[in-house]
């Protein structure tokens, strides 16, 4: 204790002796309580600020899909029904904007929706930010999600540079985060950019138009208020640093600001099951089907499972004698449940996979087998 107050006093001296200097001699003493504190520098950082930062660092990467349309015939709509016109040789094929993308390598790979580019006897073209348009090369669709991966060639516009996005990791997002969403809206305003929350995670929907033809059911989606309208779908979900974490899918109907988008992690295994040959290493057993929860089992007399509604020919599941009718009850020895679906299950394996699979068939058990192959690319 007494150290500290010799040490006390010392420092007091030296404080009054220096300053006593400093008046005499400033050029070598200067006065201690004139020292400037080091000045800091605070930045307020507002929602406009980080939607323009945003929107800056993915905007360059958000192209247009564009469908050209091969159709010589046209159509005039009256009321709910259409009246076609004969085929037009003389027509000119018109191209019209369909859907939004971003990019995902420098070297022309593009993501966007599988439904906007579901046609696949179509040509589609990408127009980029700037208004560059390049023709789609080739188009790989993902059996098992709505994602599509579209090539293009960079130097189809010398001196062009595509520049891609940062993607984010979408299992670290959290309900209330701050989004943007950017994409051509009713495929027409390019670049159109909104703004709002994740109001929801782990959501699961069907996307799509049963009465187009076109139904998937999606799991794990974002759930986000910002205005996603036709024309969005494919394009990026961006968080408040710029970085993408969801592709905008899909929009509630008769819902006010309900939006969804695949998280980008979902992109990220897509892009790693696509390999340098161009196709998606994905099991495959070739089946459609709905599944028949317990409560419609004992209403109807069945057993729960997977209710096969049709066969993909030459498929895995023809051969192993799948027949439509069947309910698959198990499959690999996995119960086929509303916890278990069936696609799931596949999703689990490999191509070339062995599999057990139970199926019940006027009212009796069987047991078959199915070497599973590769998905194919449609």
């Amino acid at each position: 204790m007494k150290k500290l107050i010799i040490l006390l006093v010392i420092l007091i001296v030296f404080y009054f002796l220096w300053n006593a200097a400093s008046i005499y001699f400033p050029q070598y003493f200067p006065a201690l309580t004139n020292i400037p504190l080091q000045k800091q520098t605070v930045k307020v950082v507002t929602e406009e600020d980080v939607t323009i930062n945003a929107v800056k660092e993915v905007g360059p990467s958000v192209v247009t899909v564009i469908e050209e349309s091969t159709s010589a015939g046209g159509a005039i709509r009256i009321g709910p029904f259409q009246i076609f016109n004969l085929p037009n040789q003389n027509q000119e094929p018109e191209s019209r904007s369909i859907g939004s993308g971003f990019i995902v390598q420098s070297d022309g790979l593009i993501v966007t929706n599988k439904h906007v580019v579901s046609d696949i006897g179509t040509k589609y073209q990408i127009s980029t930010s700037n208004n560059k348009t390049y023709d789609v090369k080739n188009i790989y669709r993902d059996p098992l999600n709505d994602i599509a991966i579209l090539k293009i060639d960079p130097s189809d516009n010398k001196g062009n540079t595509l520049r891609s996005v940062v993607m984010g990791d979408s299992s670290k997002l959290q309900v209330g985060q701050f989004v943007v969403a950017i994409g051509t809206a009713l495929g027409e305003f390019k670049n159109t950019v909104t703004t709002g929350v994740i109001s929801g995670l782990g959501r699961g929907i069907t996307a799509g138009d049963i009465y187009q033809g076109y139904a998937e059911k999606l799991d794990n989606v974002i759930q986000t208020d910002a205005a996603i309208n036709p024309g969005n779908s494919g394009g990026p979900l961006v968080n408040s640093v710029g970085e993408v974490i969801g592709i905008n899918t899909a929009i509630a109907q008769g819902g006010q600001n309900i939006g969804f988008a695949l998280p980008i992690n979902a992109v990220k295994e897509s892009l790693n099951n696509f390999n340098k040959g161009g196709q998606f290493n994905r099991p495959y057993l070739g089946v459609s089907y709905n599944m028949i929860t317990k409560e419609v089992a004992i209403q109807n007399n069945v057993v729960e499972g997977a209710y096969v509604g049709s066969i993909v020919k030459d498929s895995p599941a023809e051969k192993a004698g799948i027949q439509t009718g069947d309910i698959i009850t198990k499959f690999n020895g996995k119960n086929v449940t509303g916890k278990g679906e069936l696609a799931t299950l596949i999703a689990e394996k490999k191509p070339g996979d062995k599999v057990g699979i139970t199926v019940w068939r006027d009212g009796e058990t069987q047991n078959l087998s199915a070497t599973l192959t590769t998905a194919p690319s449609q």
